[in-house]
């Protein structure tokens, strides 16, 4: 039931002691904000860390080689290996059930790129169709390379956004036009963009067989590309892709007689295994925010209790004349946790609104490295205004329960 004068006596004990109930008030309010700001920028990591990873296939796998840095089975160290047609071959049979999309390439050593009279300085790779999936890349215009241009050693490229600004300015469509690439004339037949941004887009690309039979390359292969089939659980998806990569690793080791233990020769890029360590490592800051925000608020509820405290000495007197009149224990006791949960719930609601709202205004402004657009859950910041609420009720209490059990005799005593 509504009580009026009850709710009269708390406004009058706030009227008199305003700086006192400000000051408590924003001890909890502070630790509230800080809470939900260090959750905001705990889940703005989160969010930086998952866009990183969306430029790029989530479950993007890369082999790339290196030299020997052990002997093994008579072989000296400092060997340089180097991937075969046959070895990329050998792993789209072997685990073809497990993959979804897969790409060698070739990278296209010293090249010279003209258009015309102009010359750019891009790199030039060749690659299977599969690889426009692998890097997450789209087509802007034409298409791209696809199994019959690898089949047919055609003489096509593909260009990026950022080649295309760069060569073929005024609106000129680069489509049908050809490049000169270290003396060969390649067409375009498409341009694609990177979900990386421009960054990825200083490459341009030709079919892997091309890049091979015309620039020296032979069966050599510079890096393996693969991502594989998706899975509903996420864990499931890290084990399985990191079976795959061990398996993988595991045979180039074997067939180019590279040491189990050696750590150089054969390296294996697996993104989901980045994920996952990236996000435990966000799950412990996480963690570590909720312990500081709470330490906050546990010192701002300390700080309740300890007024109220204070308020049941300055109304001993009052106290033992209630008493005196009648007043029951529990109705001493809600009175000093109506005063303590109004103080507690209005600090704790202005705290969560003030931090939400700044959340709301900046957050999507913020962008930073690994730090995108910092926000919380409404769910479990209400919740923790209403544990709040809750630790309010109990640091009110025990002051409470002092106040219903002094004597009247000694209440009204007191000076």
């Amino acid at each position: 039931m509504f009580d009026i004068e009850r709710w009269q006596e708390i406004f009058d004990t706030i009227r008199k002691n305003k700086l006192r109930t400000f000051l408590t008030g924003l001890s909890v309010a502070s630790g509230i904000f800080i809470l939900v700001i260090l959750l905001g920028f705990g889940q703005g990591m989160q969010n930086g860390i998952a866009q990183e990873f969306e430029e790029d296939a989530s479950n993007r796998i890369v082999v790339w080689t290196q030299v020997t840095t052990k002997e093994y089975k008579g072989l000296n160290p400092g060997r340089t290996i180097q991937m075969r047609n046959e070895n990329y071959d050998h792993i789209e049979t072997r685990f073809n059930d497990q993959l979804k999309d897969r790409s060698a390439m070739f990278r296209v050593r010293d090249a010279m790129v003209n258009y015309k009279k102009e010359s750019v300085g891009y790199s030039v790779q060749g690659i299977n169709a599969g690889f426009q999936f692998v890097e997450n890349q789209y087509i802007s215009e034409g298409r791209y390379i696809n199994y019959q241009d690898h089949k047919n050693g055609a003489k096509v490229a593909v260009i990026s956004n950022t080649i295309k600004k760069e060569i073929f300015k005024n609106g000129i469509s680069p489509l049908n036009e050809y490049l000169d690439i270290s003396g060969i004339q390649f067409k375009v037949i498409g341009v694609y963009g990177d979900m990386g941004g421009e960054r990825e887009e200083e490459r341009i690309f030709i079919p892997m067989s091309t890049a091979q039979r015309v620039f020296n390359g032979a069966d050599r292969v510079n890096n393996l590309y693969y991502t594989l089939q998706p899975v509903e659980n996420f864990d499931q998806a890290v084990a399985e892709s990191t079976k795959f990569s061990n398996d993988m690793k595991q045979y180039l080791q074997e067939v180019h007689t590279v040491a189990p233990d050696d750590t150089s020769a054969i390296n294996v890029f697996n993104t989901l295994e980045e994920v996952k360590r990236f996000f435990t490592l966000i799950g412990g800051i996480k963690l570590f925010f909720w312990f500081v925000g709470i330490c906050t608020i546990i010192a701002g509820v300390v700080g309740v209790s300890n007024i109220m405290l204070i308020v049941v000495k300055e109304r001993t007197r009052e106290i033992g004349v209630r008493k005196a009149l009648g007043a029951k224990p529990w109705s001493i006791v809600g009175m000093i946790l109506h005063e303590s949960i109004f103080v507690t719930a209005i600090s704790g609601f202005a705290g969560l609104i003030f931090s939400m709202g700044l959340l709301e205004i900046f957050g999507p402004y913020i962008e930073v490295d690994y730090i995108v657009n910092p926000t919380v859950n409404f769910n479990v910041a209400i919740t923790t205004v209403f544990i709040l609420i809750f630790a309010g009720a109990v640091a009110g209490f025990f002051p409470a329960w002092r106040a219903a059990n002094i004597h009247v005799i000694d209440a009204l005593r007191d000076e």
